[in-house]
């Protein structure tokens, strides 16, 4: 009977989590439920939760082949869907010997490119016939919501076969104008490069690779962007100059020099983002924007990556932005307060000085194509 009434009880967390619209929610022994919320983290009014309440809560959503998991490794990640309302991605752990538990809300409603702020060149890049379009930031910065949007907007509008491989699957597709085929890292396929192996024998127009940790992965991924297919990728990279530096830096030495070339023609965006706490309340996402032009395909084939970060700068006409400028113009907005900006920030004493002569009314004037290669300098 314990069973039920555990069952019951996590049925009301989640649905407490689904009401608040609160982002995570965080279960460990000697303190109640924690909601995370607009970044914050609140505990709920009840009682202190017990070792055995945690290991209770754990038992009655965990699957068996990931107890079996956590017993073996000390931990286990799983999606599983609360009914229509929300899907939560899961992580159970041990922490002290005791059981800890944080579930990840993955809202059901797909956004808009608008409701999410997205650099409107990405509608541009996700229709081009081939290419690798990568989008990066650190764990929790939104890849995966942006990513969903895309594939849906892509779904939304034209006749694709679509293979992605996640792990674990975290927005559910429909199939609507295109055909969408979801493989679960673990469940479905063994790894990422295998994935990806049996991806390309199943006339793909689209693949989502869901990380692209590995070189293997890494470069199944560029070779599938030039044999004529569009490569969506993530990496935990926050700015365009790491993602190519990361790339490359994954192969030995005498493999760089290829890889670059390769990469140069294969790879035609990146976009990195950040998310950052909202005023009042909610989040806010803050993002840079590289558009691969023959001139940055040039950068990244002679190892002067190094230049990607004024080139963003001057191709503001190709959609590209830096995020640090993205950052500055939420905190200008009035949307995100200055230390939160300066905190997600890739050159933060520049954005705090830039800030400071912005309070004195000194705005560096970003319409002014000539003024913009001084503002590094500031």
């Amino acid at each position: 009977m314990a069973l039920d009434r555990q069952t019951l009880q996590i049925d009301k967390l989640l649905q407490t989590v689904v009401n608040q619209k609160a982002s995570d929610l965080h279960i460990t022994s000697g303190q109640p439920p924690v909601l995370r919320m607009g970044g914050h983290m609140v505990r709920l009014e009840t009682k202190s939760l017990e070792a055995e309440d945690c290991v209770a809560l754990m038992k009655s959503i965990t699957p068996e082949r990931n107890q079996q998991e956590l017993q073996e490794r000390g931990g286990t990640d799983f999606g599983f869907a609360f009914g229509e309302q929300a899907r939560f991605r899961v992580a159970v752990f041990k922490q002290r010997g005791h059981i800890g538990i944080v579930l990840r809300r993955i809202p059901n409603e797909f956004l808009s490119f608008e409701q999410l702020g997205l650099p409107p060149v990405i509608k541009d890049l996700i229709v081009r016939p081939r290419g690798l379009l990568l989008v990066t930031g650190p764990t929790g910065s939104g890849k995966t919501t942006s990513l969903a949007s895309m594939i849906n907007y892509l779904n939304d509008t034209v006749d694709h076969h679509v293979i992605t491989m996640e792990d674990p699957i975290e927005y559910y597709h429909k199939h609507k104008k295109c055909t969408i085929n979801q493989r679960e890292i673990g469940v479905d396929v063994p790894t990422f490069p295998e994935a990806l192996r049996r991806a390309l024998r199943m006339d793909p127009d689209v693949i989502l690779v869901g990380e692209m940790r590995d070189l293997e992965t890494i470069q199944s991924a560029i070779t599938a962007a030039e044999t004529g297919h569009l490569v969506f990728g993530t990496l935990h990279t926050s700015s365009a100059e790491g993602t190519v530096n990361r790339i490359i830096d994954v192969f030995p030495t005498n493999q760089q020099e290829q890889i670059r070339t390769q990469l140069s023609t294969a790879i035609i965006g990146v976009l990195s983002q950040a998310l950052l706490p909202k005023i009042p309340k909610s989040v806010v996402a803050a993002y840079e924007m590289l558009v691969v032009t023959p001139a940055i395909a040039n950068l990244i084939r002679e190892n002067k990556s190094y230049r990607i970060p004024s080139s963003i700068q001057t191709g503001k006409k190709y959609g590209m932005q830096l995020l640090d400028d993205s950052l500055f113009n939420l905190w200008k907005n009035g949307l995100v307060a200055e230390k939160d900006v300066v905190a997600k920030s890739n050159l933060p004493g520049e954005l705090r000085t830039r800030i400071q002569r912005a309070k004195q009314g000194l705005f560096d004037d970003e319409n002014e194509e000539d003024e913009d290669d001084e503002d590094g300098d500031h």
